[in-house]
């Protein structure tokens, strides 16, 4: 048995007598009774951006094979709009920092991918999202004979007036990884839905993407993650077996962006199902509002976190449409859109559904719905 700790320390003396073990105490991040535990920091640093939605990447090179157990992040809201970690075959640039997706310019750095290859989500982090623990035996494996050679930080910042004279204050954001070299008997992976597409001005608009899963694997979803921007009202999830729904999470992105648990624990993904998500969006604004990287823009993105038994993880990680107005789930006959629960677009608490008033295309393209019918990236 092991505890976890998350700052002070604690003595488990009444539960270590029942046992019949001596008295355990655990401090600060420290996993009692494995010698291999420890934490690794994966920050920025010490960089100056330069311009507001600047996107910088760091990589750190994953020379013994370990496994990943939790995750401390290391950010303060207003300044960093988010954090993603990444796993790479092959790391996007040899440089200690890169510009890994600003949109206007401004950095004079080198401008690359964020992997050159085998890229995989292993973390996600916005809005004031606490610490996150795996599951007691579930592990994030990287090194090793594992697909993941490289971590990737990417970091996203918001305000960068401090970066900027006469502050000129630098920046350290990222993850402390706390990690053990025990083998763990499941393995941890993301699966990432999203879609692309436009917000009408003065509408309600739901952006709806669903894959088929034809892997010889089982999943067991155990955590959800929603993201949008300041449009977003809700973002749920759902296995479609059989043209039955089953949710897997549902929340307000305007909530701190952390992994929250399953809605309904013991819901599995096997071959044959279907993957869903939907974000509704309200926009009041008098303009057009389209997915894109920068705060102005809008992104959906539902993250389902899941664990395998043993080593094998899927091959593949992600699920996009086109998003409206061309491409919602009726466009999927397989997934019985019909079915889908009404409180997909009712916000956790509340009672209000928000009815889509964004009109749909009905000649959206042949490559739109084979697209969003894959099996994703």
């Amino acid at each position: 048995m092991k505890f976890i700790a998350v700052s002070k320390v604690f003595c488990f003396i009444r539960l270590a007598s029942i046992l019949g073990f001596p008295p355990v105490c655990v401090g600060s991040v420290e996993v009692v009774g494995d010698k291999t535990s420890k934490n690794i920091d994966i920050l920025m640093p010490g960089v100056q951006p330069e311009v507001s939605d600047t996107y910088l990447c760091s990589a750190t090179k994953v020379d013994t094979p370990f496994y990943i157990i939790g995750f401390q992040p290391k950010a303060k809201v207003g300044i960093v709009h988010h954090i993603l970690l990444y796993g790479c075959a092959v790391s996007g640039s040899a440089e200690k920092v890169w510009d890994c997706g600003t949109m206007y310019g401004g950095q004079q750095l080198e401008q690359a991918p964020v992997c050159q290859s085998g890229q995989s989500i292993i973390y996600a982090w916005a809005l004031g999202a606490p610490e996150f623990h795996l599951p007691d035996g579930v592990g994030l494996r990287v090194g090793g004979d594992s697909s993941i050679n490289w971590i990737v930080l990417e970091v996203h910042y918001d305000n960068i007036d401090s970066f900027l004279p006469p502050v000129n204050d630098r920046d350290y954001s990222g993850i402390i990884l706390m990690t053990t070299e025990t083998r763990q008997p499941k393995s941890a992976g993301i699966y990432l839905l999203g879609t692309s597409g436009e917000i009408a001005p003065h509408s309600t608009t739901y952006m709806e993407t669903a894959c088929s899963f034809d892997e010889p694997i089982e999943l067991h979803p155990f955590a959800f993650r929603t993201h949008t921007h300041d449009h977003g009202k809700v973002v749920s999830g759902y296995r479609v077996r059989n043209g039955e729904w089953a949710e897997i999470g549902r929340k307000s992105p305007q909530l701190p962006q952390m992994f929250y648990d399953v809605t309904q624990p013991g819901v599995t993904v096997k071959a044959g199902d279907f993957l869903a998500a939907r974000c509704t969006f309200v926009n009041d604004d008098n303009v057009t509002v389209r997915i894109g990287t920068t705060t102005k823009d809008e992104m959906c993105n539902f993250y389902l976190m899941y664990y395998v038994v043993g080593e094998r993880l899927p091959e593949g990680n992600g699920c996009f449409s086109a998003g409206p107005p061309t491409w919602n789930w009726s466009l999927l006959r397989d997934i019985r859109s019909e079915n889908a629960p009404l409180n997909a677009s009712i916000v956790p608490g509340t009672t209000e559904l928000l009815k889509s008033t964004q009109e749909f295309t009905k000649d959206a393209k042949e490559g739109d719905e084979l697209r969003a019918s894959g099996h994703g990236i």
